[in-house]
């Protein structure tokens, strides 16, 4: 077991650091996201530079990077402390993609569907939360935290106690990646998206 959860290990890093939102964005001749618009390569990004279509492709694709190696753990029967930490390992690398650089996006998507596949009520109720957030505000950012933030706590009621901590560490690493979000938040900046 311990060897085929190495292999699923490196299946969902390098899965992860796949960067949908560049890869679409060059393939639909959109510009790059890292360096137009908020320059982060996720579905929001996407959707202000080239509309609701790219940022669909994007928003599923990235979902599917953190939902393809925990159904495939699933599969093979890892442990459940051994799934989600292979779903923490698909954050990784849509954060920290190693085929970009190490310069990836927030990670909101890529958690979404990693829990998804831990838990589909779990996954459900992140993404009705995430749903509800934005219709309301209109702000991602405080959608994605939001939603982050109860992560946790849907995988645990939804899932198993063994995914707790290892989401909530995907909890921690979505809001240092929304720490410039929070400011303009708390500032009253934030950019609201428009749909």
């Amino acid at each position: 077991m311990p060897r085929m959860f190495i292999v699923l290990a490196i299946i969902a890093y390098l899965l992860g650091s796949i960067s949908s939102a560049v890869l679409i964005c060059k393939f639909m001749g959109l510009p790059d996201p890292r360096t137009e618009g908020s320059r982060n390569p996720g579905a929001t990004n996407v959707l202000r530079l080239g509309g609701k279509q790219a940022a669909l492709i994007v928003l599923i694709a990235d979902a599917l990077k953190g939902f393809i190696p925990v159904i495939l753990g699933r599969m093979v029967g890892v442990s459940p402390f051994a799934l989600a930490l292979i779903a923490l390992i698909a954050l990784l690398g849509h954060i920290y993609p190693v085929f970009f650089k190490f310069e990836g996006g927030k990670g909101v998507a890529t958690a979404i569907g990693a829990v998804f596949g831990l838990s589909f009520f779990a996954g459900l109720f992140a993404v009705l939360t995430w749903v509800a957030v934005i219709y309301f505000t209109r702000y991602s950012s405080l959608a994605a935290l939001i939603t982050a933030v109860l992560l946790p706590f849907y995988a645990l009621i939804f899932g198993h106690a063994a995914y707790f901590f290892p989401v909530l560490i995907m909890t921690s690493l979505l809001i240092w990646r929304h720490w410039e979000n929070i400011e303009r938040l708390r500032n009253g900046t934030e950019t609201k998206v428009v749909f």
